[in-house]
């Protein structure tokens, strides 16, 4: 088939409504708020407690989780190493896309390397990515278990389990560390604000 070339593309870009407009009209800061940790951590109750807290402040934010995820648009993509990166990198670009629209977006996925979580601030561009390590050790995440995940895992029943056969890369740079084996909920929420706000907060001038 004979390629149509460039010469048809015409992008408009410069053309419509920038995401500064969007954020001026919502009065918020977008920006990405990525939770990473292992299952069980923390992730997903840390990500509902921040969502409704920023609903209450204003703020209007989008929760992209991992199992909702896994069961839509990624639902063709298994856990191997290969399948674990396009999930991400899937993500990455749907999170830049919720950018654009100046909306706040809380990702709470196990990402489990350092070159995975790279690859997602690399999409997504560094100014925009917070960085939020839910730190909890193994024998603490394995003692929640609601799903019985760990235990099916130990039993092989599960395959590519992070934490079991599976690595986790402790992040080496995180912007914001929360101990949610030592922290309450409450305890993490306002950590995670304090640092949050000021980024969020909209400043014509910026």
């Amino acid at each position: 088939m004979k390629s149509l070339g460039n010469n048809n593309i015409h992008p408009v870009f410069d053309k419509i409504l920038q995401r500064e407009d969007k954020e001026r009209l919502l009065d918020q800061r977008s920006k990405v708020i990525w939770m990473t940790g292992l299952s069980g951590a923390g992730k997903t109750t840390l990500a509902k407690h921040l969502d409704e807290a920023l609903y209450k402040m204003g703020y209007l934010a989008q929760i992209l989780d991992g199992d909702n995820i896994r069961s839509g648009i990624n639902n063709n993509l298994s856990f191997t190493d290969a399948d674990r990166y396009e999930n991400i990198r899937r993500i990455a670009e749907v999170s830049k896309l919720f950018i654009n629209c100046g909306i706040i977006i809380i990702n709470s996925f196990i990402s489990p390397t350092e070159e995975i979580r790279h690859m997602a601030m690399k999409i997504i561009g560094r100014e925009n990515f917070i960085e939020v390590f839910v730190n909890a050790p193994l024998e603490v995440c394995e003692e929640r278990d609601t799903k019985g995940l760990y235990a099916k895992a130990r039993k092989g029943e599960i395959k590519h389990f992070t934490g079991i056969d599976s690595p986790f890369e402790m992040p080496e740079h995180a912007d914001v560390i929360l101990r949610t084996d030592i922290q309450t909920i409450e305890e993490s929420l306002e950590k995670l604000l304090d640092y949050v706000l000021p980024r969020i907060k909209f400043e014509s001038n910026q």
